[in-house]
């Protein structure tokens, strides 16, 4: 499946590196525009200037990591998609351009199912994407959760608890079926 992530999704730290690591371990193919990846930019810089240079150190290694991810939509394409928010369509001109089967973000009403099924695309939502490729392989999910624990656990200094780190990011079902295993 190959699937955009929109800025929202890849903002928060625990959700973007769940994503990504879920994207490493096979479970999707990521995709992105340039755009996205700024206004991820823009918004880490509500943080501060530090907040800003981190967004986009993480940008530049996902770019690295993932060269083939960034598209390139056509403006016409773009000008061309009505949404509720007109500032979504360039991701839904991503999404188009690059092939993509899905949009993963956190703002549903943005982008209409029947819009985006008339295109082949489907929304979802990062927890129920995380959760359905739990319920497919729990140890792979395991495994990405335990590296971003590890992670978190790292830069704060103090033990994270998986379950409520979780719940923080955003990520409530797949928070409560990693504690069943």
């Amino acid at each position: 499946m190959r699937a955009v992530l929109d800025a929202c999704v890849l903002y928060p730290t625990v959700m973007r590196e769940m994503l990504m690591g879920a994207a490493a371990a096979g479970v999707f193919t990521p995709l992105w525009s340039a755009r996205i990846l700024e206004e991820w930019a823009r918004a880490a810089a509500r943080l501060g200037a530090e907040g800003e240079a981190v967004a986009r150190a993480e940008i530049a290694l996902l770019r690295d990591r993932w060269p083939d991810a960034e598209i390139a939509p056509s403006p016409h394409l773009e000008a061309g998609l009505h949404l509720p928010d007109p500032n979504d369509a360039h991701v839904l001109a991503t999404a188009i351009a690059g092939g993509a089967d899905a949009i993963v973000t956190l703002n549903l009403q943005d982008f209409p199912t029947r819009l985006l099924s008339s295109h082949g695309i489907l929304r979802r939502d990062p927890d129920g994407l995380l959760r359905e490729a739990w319920a497919a392989d729990p140890e792979r999910l395991a495994g990405v959760a335990a590296r971003v624990r590890a992670r978190a656990e790292a830069i704060s200094g103090q033990p994270q608890p998986l379950r409520p780190l979780l719940k923080k990011a955003k990520l409530p079902r797949l928070a409560k079926a990693l504690s069943q295993d």
